[in-house]
């Protein structure tokens, strides 16, 4: 029954909970056809804080509350009790306006690890096209890349000497130089290519939503926050929002799309009685429709950040604690948009194996000339580079799940990092390799001296331990309303939620399995993909009523 205080609006062909990453692809696919009519609700604001658009303003927009979510994990025994901060985009354009720029697809064997777990048409042959369709990249037209999309990539604006000689280090021990990481097959190192613009952050919200803006068949409300799906039966029939203190029902007429990420998808899902009956119950909340899968096969990447000191170079350290460099800096951004204010977090990556028993790179570095105690602290007064490794193909499962009838309370994220036995071996084993590549002939010139997690921790035993001191998230979270056909799948191939009408899942969250590599692009992957099925099934089935 509707609340005699909820205003009706409607009805809209479709309706997209999420104006992130995913749903600016979807609001702009979906409303080309002027036949039909699209509502967007975004939770969080516009994109005109001033941060958002220059490069390094990654350092101001996490973890403020005009632009983040400020999210948290609950603590973890796998990093020895800590809690981390969770940043989440809290504006158009979600996570891809406040992340780290990177452009990258992962590799062909993670699309076809996803097809032979029941996603039917989502191998790398089937995904390449999709990639291809947004892209517009300084590679130019050929058969790996394309021009002329709305997802641009480009070079990074600056290089560092240390970043060179760390990646003549890597070549010594067996990681060679790469041409391009997005073929898929990214073994070897490469500067990471990144989503800007002419020095500027590009987000699907430039991108994807402003040039549908004009559409008279689209509305986007931002502010507007989602209490829940209005089901009849086994149908949804709209979606229940608050916007500036009123509660609103949008109605529905064919469907509502779901991307509102990984941690809020599953949320709205339970808050909506579709879910594990479990986690329902604790809450009194109808089971309306079960669903054990809810809010589990949580994946995220955790990145173990390893740091050394140096001598003889030049480091973002000395800069940034040096009043005349900060000047410099702003003044080859304001004139050139390049120097350190156009850096992404991570300038140079390598990928490689932790052993010869994987088919294909499972470490991926990001090398930084730069340095902190933890992610977020002021840099160093001493120069210094962190060489942070992450394990792309996590074998830990976490959860994420409601913990209040309040939609604007965020879920508990249960990480469990490290909880696996083979994380923990690939945990030493990458410290371990990072040694290596420092001890190579390559980088003595700068006589590294390791600071974090310190040379004194020499067993695996010992180094697990201490990447539970110093590890951290990359903010990758995916696989909690995933796709399949298995007892905890949410969603079949074309991304409908099994046993429901009406709804589909369109975000990171339906990945059975988590990409190798920063999962921005391959969440736009997705949403071309769903944009396509949707449209697709829908002519279909106007083409049965004729």
């Amino acid at each position: 029954m509707v609340n005699v205080h909820t205003q009706q609006t409607g009805p809209f062909d479709y309706v997209i909970i999420g104006g992130g990453t995913a749903g600016c692809v979807l609001a702009n696919r979906l409303s080309t056809d002027p036949k039909v009519s699209v509502l967007m609700l975004e939770a969080g604001g516009k994109d005109t804080y001033p941060w958002i658009h220059i490069p390094v303003g990654y350092l101001y927009t996490m973890n403020n509350p005009r632009t983040d979510w400020m999210m948290k994990t609950a603590p973890d025994p796998g990093l020895n009790g800590r809690v981390l901060n969770y940043p989440r985009g809290r504006v158009l354009g979600g996570c891809s306006s406040i992340n780290g720029m990177i452009y990258m697809r992962g590799q062909s064997g993670d699309y076809d690890t996803w097809q032979k777990m029941g996603g039917d048409g989502w191998g790398w042959d089937d995904v390449l096209p999709y990639f291809l369709k947004s892209e517009d990249s300084f590679h130019g037209k050929s058969d790996m890349h394309n021009v002329g999309g709305e997802w641009r990539v480009e070079r990074q604006r600056l290089k560092w000497d240390i970043l060179e000689k760390f990646r003549d280090a890597a070549d010594q021990v067996g990681i060679h130089p790469s041409d391009d990481m997005n073929t898929g097959d990214n073994q070897g190192s490469a500067y990471f290519e990144v989503n800007q613009k002419r020095g500027v952050r590009w987000h699907t919200g430039k991108g994807f939503l402003k040039p549908a803006l004009g559409r008279k068949n689209l509305t986007v409300i931002t502010r507007a926050l989602t209490s829940k799906l209005v089901l009849d039966g086994k149908r949804v029939t709209g979606v229940d929002y608050t916007h500036k203190g009123q509660n609103f029902r949008a109605i529905v007429n064919l469907e509502v799309l779901l991307a509102a990420g990984a941690v809020n998808s599953p949320k709205i899902l339970e808050l909506s009685g579709i879910g594990d009956p479990e986690v329902l119950k604790r809450f009194d909340i109808p089971v309306l429709h079960a669903l054990k899968g809810v809010g589990a096969n949580l994946q995220d990447h955790l990145q173990i950040r390893t740091v050394f000191k140096v001598k003889n170079a030049v480091t973002l350290n000395q800069k940034a604690n040096s009043i005349f460099g900060k000047i410099m800096m702003g003044l080859e951004y304001a004139f050139n948009r390049s120097g350190p204010l156009s850096m992404a977090p991570s300038q140079l990556g390598l990928f490689s194996k932790s052993d010869a028993g994987e088919k294909f790179p499972n470490l991926e570095w990001h090398i930084q000339p730069l340095s902190t105690d933890k992610l977020g602290d002021p840099l160093h007064a001493f120069p210094a580079i962190t060489a942070s490794v992450c394990n792309l193909r996590p074998q830990s499962r976490g959860h994420i799940h409601i913990q209040s009838l309040d939609p604007a309370v965020q879920p508990k994220l249960t990480m469990n990092y490290l909880s696996a036995e083979r994380d923990r071996a690939v945990a030493a084993k990458s410290i371990h390799l990072t040694r290596e590549i420092m001890k190579a002939p390559a980088v003595a010139q700068f006589e590294p001296e390791e600071i974090l997690p310190g040379p004194q921790h020499i067993s695996d035993e010992d180094l697990v331990r201490e990447a539970g001191n110093i590890a951290s998230t990359i903010f990758h979270p995916v696989g909690t309303c995933k796709m399949g056909y298995d007892n905890l799948s949410v969603v079949d191939a074309r991304l409908r939620v099994h046993g429901i009408q009406g709804l589909r899942v369109v975000d990171g969250s339906i990945m059975p399995t988590i990409t190798s590599g920063n999962t921005c692009s391959p969440i736009i992957m997705i949403a071309e993909k769903a944009a396509d099925m949707i449209i697709q099934d829908h002519s279909q089935d106007r083409l049965k009523k004729l």
